[in-house]
């Protein structure tokens, strides 16, 4: 019985909400011919995704091989599960700087305990249906943390990159510097040569053969040089002993209270970053197909992957742009190319994980480096800093503190100056009209909602007309409340226009409340005209009610029963 109410005043059912979009598929018909267009697309993201996975676990603190099982199990379930019919998870770039951070505070169990936590938040996020809040985060501030996390993979990736001696390496941006400049006389030329080779052919592929896989071909050409010319340089088999051939046996993380408690930070961090890039790599995928994804079913499925990865000894599943994006353009039907995607990652470890040996850490940092220069959005940058000192300043401040101080910490201020800033701009959009001056700026006729001229109105001095336009919410307020407590004595009633009046949170009904109190004591009569039902509600709420207040539905309504009154007292 409920469920039908709900459906018939038109709000999604619960089992709407979070059913997952590959039953949307099925129930439109699925084929031969699907099928074969989403294998296509599942291989060419494999591809993609393969040398990525390894290099983004790598420069994590993670080894090659968690990569890869996080890009299998937690790509599957993001597919399987998920509200978009494009996406695709695995190990992101942008998790780089958190991950290297818990790995070396708690080590690699606490790393997977957080993101097994991370990933029952994340579900939990979805169940209380807050993926439309993750939306609101400021653009500004997506362009900024990303930026940020670019500079630090790639500061991370330069001792790869000129194959450096440095033994501890610094965490922090600030001490790494100075420690890789002082270990520059150990460059190994053929780490570097082979890092310079990998971008080179990353580039040249990009512009004269862009639909070939560039990253897969410049690794495993760097892999052929290495192993047939003996170069001196560090390879996944020196460094990790290769990768397994199969996944591990899945097993739950400790739980013990303690653990729970030390690493709780850690897993908000990976909630907070993870449901933001999913539900923007699902909302790029929406753009380029004119689809539409199910936020909060999104949340669920991730939160699904998280948990399922860890399961595994894989670490933070998100949603991935670059490699949503590759899905897309290469023809995908749906979430079935996800869920092949990660099949076609199982099927390289089951046959060809010992080549992997091979593959020198110089390339992979060439991969990444390439990766990290990708992810600075140079051209929205640009505009954002075109737009005034608002937009720059909340780039700049979670840029810097990306960089310099923590990411967590970075987005919630940069969230908090990009509201400061719309709270900012709104207050200043709304406005109240009374008489006007003799001498006044020229306005056209349509400048404000007046509505029609009427000579008995002002021709009353005992009635005061103001008409409020605009939001009215506690950034308001002040400016507002200030013009509306000039009512005097002299005065026999009060009107208070509210039909321009979008939106009213309770400070302003508290506002209005307290204007009610002076009107009372002063002997001046409030009306309220205009009010939507969402707003008398309000106003209701707060025991604005007759015979405190007076309601009409216009300003000439409440003017006449005003006229009525003062005859009826005479």
């Amino acid at each position: 019985m409920k469920d039908q109410t709900t459906r018939q005043s038109g709000a999604p059912s619960f089992a709407e909400l979070f059913a997952p979009k590959i039953l949307t598929v099925l129930r439109e018909g699925y084929g031969p011919v699907q099928l074969r267009a989403d294998a296509i697309a599942g291989l060419t993201v494999a591809i993609v995704a393969l040398p990525l996975s390894m290099a983004i676990a790598i420069a994590s603190g993670a080894t090659p091989a968690q990569g890869l099982y996080t890009a299998i199990v937690g790509g599957f379930l993001v597919s399987l599960l998920g509200g978009s019919r494009f996406q695709i998870g695995g190990p992101a770039g942008a998790f780089i700087v958190l991950v290297a951070a818990t790995v070396a505070q708690h080590g690699m169990e606490g790393l997977i305990l957080a993101t097994f936590l991370s990933g029952l938040m994340m579900a939990a996020a979805g169940f209380l249906r807050l993926g439309a809040f993750i939306k609101f985060i400021p653009y500004p501030v997506t362009v900024g943390f990303t930026a940020g996390i670019a500079v630090i993979i790639f500061a991370s990736q330069v001792r790869e990159l000129f194959g450096l001696t440095l033994e501890n390496e610094p965490g922090e941006l600030l001490a790494k510097v100075p420690a890789l400049w002082d270990a520059r006389a150990s460059v190994t030329p053929a780490a570097l040569g082979v890092s310079v080779a990998t971008v080179t052919v990353i580039l040249a592929l990009r512009r004269w053969r862009p639909h070939w896989p560039g990253m897969l071909i410049a690794v495993g050409v760097a892999a052929a040089a290495t192993a047939m010319l003996t170069l001196p340089v560090q390879t996944i088999g020196t460094k990790f002993g290769g990768i397994p051939s199969s996944l591990p046996t899945p097993s739950l993380p400790s739980l013990s209270t303690e653990a729970i408690l030390a690493v709780l930070p850690a897993a908000m961090s990976f909630t907070l970053l993870g449901a933001i890039e999913s539900l923007l790599s699902a909302v790029v995928a929406d753009g380029m197909t004119g689809r539409r994804h199910r936020s909060n079913c999104e949340l669920v499925a991730q939160g699904a992957a998280n948990i399922g990865s860890s399961l595994f000894g894989g670490f933070c599943v998100t949603g991935t742009i670059a490699r949503t994006a590759t899905n897309v353009r290469a023809g995908a039907h749906g979430p079935v190319a996800g869920m092949l995607h990660a099949t076609f990652l199982l099927l390289f470890m089951l046959v060809a994980a010992p080549l992997a040996s091979y593959i020198p850490l110089a390339a992979l940092a060439g991969v990444l480096a390439v990766v990290a220069w990708n992810m600075i959005e140079k051209s929205a940058i640009a505009i954002l800093v075109r737009s005034g000192w608002g937009e720059a300043t909340v780039l700049g401040a979670t840029f810097f503190l990306t960089i310099f101080r923590d990411l967590t910490e970075a987005i919630v201020v940069g969230f908090a100056l990009g509201s400061v800033l719309f709270i900012h701009r709104m207050s200043r959009t709304t406005d109240v009209v009374t008489d006007s001056a003799f001498v006044g700026r020229d306005e056209a006729d349509t400048a404000h909602p007046r509505g029609e001229y009427h000579e008995e109105q002002a021709q009353n001095p005992d009635v005061v007309i103001y008409r409020i336009t605009g939001a009215l919410f506690f950034g308001a307020t002040a400016s507002i409340g200030s013009v509306l407590d000039r009512i005097q004595e002299t005065h026999k009633a009060l009107i208070v226009d509210f039909s321009s009046v979008p939106f009213l949170d309770s400070t302003g009904a508290n506002m209005i409340e307290g204007l009610a109190h002076k009107a009372q004591k002063q002997g001046v009569a409030l009306w309220l005209t205009g009010a939507s039902r969402d707003i008398q509600r309000v106003f209701a709420t707060h025991g604005l009610k007759p015979p405190w207040v007076h309601y009409a539905n216009t300003v000439d309504e409440a003017v006449a029963q005003v006229r009525d009154l003062a005859s009826t007292d005479k």
